[in-house]
């Protein structure tokens, strides 16, 4: 397995790609994944173990993650990120300043009874984990169709098996072997993400906010790392949670029904941050996943929390 050669599209503004070196023209859509970097290596051991012990791999290629040729590299209209999104590692905790001057409570005093429709919801969404990814279904296969459409309305898609998915940041020409860490749910969160907020969606896959690392994370392959991270953060597969954040997830859903795809969106967007605050690099995507799972179990762990827009996380997904 290679790393690509790619300048990520970290757009300087809209409707500009990131300036490429004088003797070379930025790759076309469907040459991204054609043009070794001159770094290429084959991915690191621990990286192929998969980040969650879920089986996913991260690869770094095309559009959706890859390298860049400078060492960091602006992005977004403002030429760079927002003050608050550099600094240490400690950064991050304190970007939403609401939740820690909201009370936390332990999930001991909680006694979970649940609703008919809590128990109604909560079914459905674990029937959904329990779907895996099948190449062979029509509506599988159309549902990975709407994805690259949503994500290039421009740029047609030759084949469901194509080098053109390296652009989004999968790992090979065929997603569906990206999907088998987490199943067809892990492709319904990217699609909710893409069509219910298309303009954070493509800021995140494109890369275009912020000082890029010179190895960026793959989009889509981190797309389903979050997908698995969030199923064990709720204990979605457990019969009854017995943490708070999943506890309280569950009045979350109570409120809203597509709570776990909205978090979802929510967790991606506080990923990137997190990467950004803390300069990361390709090797330090476990590290960044990890980060921004605790302050997630922070958010959730309110004392007042009774919908996914009290989360103080859900403002960066808005703004």
């Amino acid at each position: 397995m290679e790393f690509s050669r790619t300048h990520g599209r970290s757009n300087q503004g809209e409707g500009q790609r990131a300036p490429a070196p004088a003797t070379r023209h930025p790759p076309r859509a469907t040459d991204n994944a054609r043009a070794l970097h001159p770094r290429a290596c084959p991915c690191p051991p621990d990286l192929v173990r998969g980040v969650q012990g879920g089986g996913v791999v991260l690869s770094s290629s095309g559009r959706g993650g890859g390298a860049v040729e400078e060492s960091r590299r602006p992005g977004g209209a403002a030429g760079g990120v927002d003050a608050s999104m550099v600094g240490n590692r400690t950064w991050f905790g304190g970007l939403f300043n609401g939740s820690s001057k909201r009370r936390q409570v332990s999930a001991e005093k909680i006694v979970l009874d649940l609703t008919p429709i809590q128990e109604q919801r909560l079914q459905k969404l674990k029937e959904r984990l329990n779907v895996p990814y099948d190449e062979t279904r029509p509506d599988h296969q159309e549902s990975l169709r709407a994805l690259w459409n949503a994500s290039f309305p421009d740029t047609e898609l030759t084949s469901l098996v194509s080098a053109q998915w390296k652009d989004m940041g999968w790992q090979g020409v065929n997603p569906a072997t990206d999907f088998r860490g987490c199943g067809f749910i892990s492709l319904e969160n990217l699609l909710f993400f893409a069509r219910t907020y298309p303009a954070p969606f493509k800021r995140l896959m494109l890369k275009q906010q912020g000082m890029r690392a010179v190895w960026e994370y793959p989009f889509a392959v981190a797309g389903i790392n979050i997908s698995y991270m969030l199923i064990q953060l709720l204990e979605l597969n457990s019969v009854r949670p017995k943490s708070l954040p999943g506890i309280n997830f569950i009045k979350v859903l109570t409120e809203h029904e597509d709570a776990f795809d909205v978090l979802y969106c929510i967790a991606f967007e506080m990923l990137d941050a997190q990467w950004l605050a803390m300069r990361a690099s390709y090797m330090q995507f476990k590290e960044v996943l990890e980060a921004t799972k605790q302050q997630l179990e922070r958010e959730l762990s309110l004392e007042d929390l009774k919908g996914i827009h009290d989360l103080p996380a859900y403002n960066i997904l808005c703004k």
